[in-house]
């Protein structure tokens, strides 16, 4: 009998048990990427429109409206103030509330999105070993996708801080200009984010890294801005992107606007690439940790 019993023991198969456990949501792979860069780029639009408004309507009025051509940055902001009051600095705010999540969002979605899919098929390169053309055509394509959203809700706001009219068969006009400096200006702040942060000694803070590449950018799209903004307005019926660019030129108009825009800049997209840079951090971490 103690043969069989031990015959049998040995018969057993041991059978590994596993023990539940309470399970993490997370998020893996390529959606989370595509998560955290839409989430992260809707964080980046919130912050930078609170923050900048005010300096951007004065930027815009300077551009646009026909008896701020010739005023300072102070001036125009002192006489909307004395007239309109805080809420003033803040017309057309409401379409960049609205949209610019929306179209924020996607430009930086569609960047991580193209970023991604050109490393996985496409051989790398950099120009001069410098210049990284992937970088280059992702930061194209999303500010196309951009540019193709935000053309409606950014004419709305243009003549709502120039104070002209709009109707719904004019909320494309300029578009094809929009797209134009989108797709430029989020290229150029692509390429500019890649290469200067290893040039400074230390690296940058997402201040100043969100800040500095974002007024590289704008000056290397500027006289496309005060071109967007003049066929936006309605102030110039009947003249082209190109009789607008050339008059610009003329009459020394094509950095209109610059000073208080690179302030808009330096503040609204260096906070704003503090808390894109928090979402990030925050999408690293279980989402149970969130709460």
């Amino acid at each position: 009998m103690a043969s069989e019993a031990n015959h049998i023991e040995q018969d057993v198969v041991q059978v590994p048990v596993e023990v539940p456990t309470t399970p993490t949501i997370s998020l893996s792979g390529r959606s989370a990427e595509l998560a955290t860069g839409f989430f992260a780029g809707a964080a980046y639009g919130f912050t930078s429109v609170v923050v900048g408004q005010p300096l951007e309507t004065i930027k815009t009025r300077m551009q646009a409206r026909p008896d701020s051509l010739q005023s300072g940055s102070l001036r125009v902001g002192l006489d909307l103030m004395r007239s309109q009051g805080l809420p003033g600095l803040y017309r057309g705010g409401l379409p960049v509330f609205l949209g610019g999540t929306l179209f924020r969002s996607a430009q930086f979605g569609v960047y991580e999105f193209a970023l991604r899919h050109l490393k996985e098929t496409t051989p790398g390169y950099k120009f001069g070993g410098i210049l990284d053309w992937q970088v280059a055509v992702a930061g194209v394509a999303g500010g196309l996708a951009r540019g193709a959203i935000e053309a409606p809700f950014d004419l709305v706001k243009v003549t709502r801080q120039v104070e002209s009219k709009w109707t719904v068969g004019t909320l494309f006009r300029g578009s094809s200009v929009t797209m134009a400096r989108n797709s430029a200006l989020f290229c150029s702040f692509s390429i500019y984010r890649d290469v200067v942060p290893p040039l400074v000694p230390g690296g940058l803070s997402p201040f100043w890294t969100g800040a500095l590449c974002s007024n590289l950018a704008w000056l290397t799209v500027w006289p496309l801005d005060v071109i967007k903004s003049q066929r936006q307005s309605g102030n110039y019926v009947g003249k082209s992107s190109y009789a607008l660019l050339v008059e610009a030129a003329r009459t020394g108009l094509l950095f209109r606007g610059v000073a208080p825009g690179l302030m808009r800049s330096t503040v609204a997209n260096g906070c704003a690439m503090v808390v894109y840079k928090k979402v990030e951090e925050l999408a690293c971490t279980p989402v149970q940790q969130w709460r």
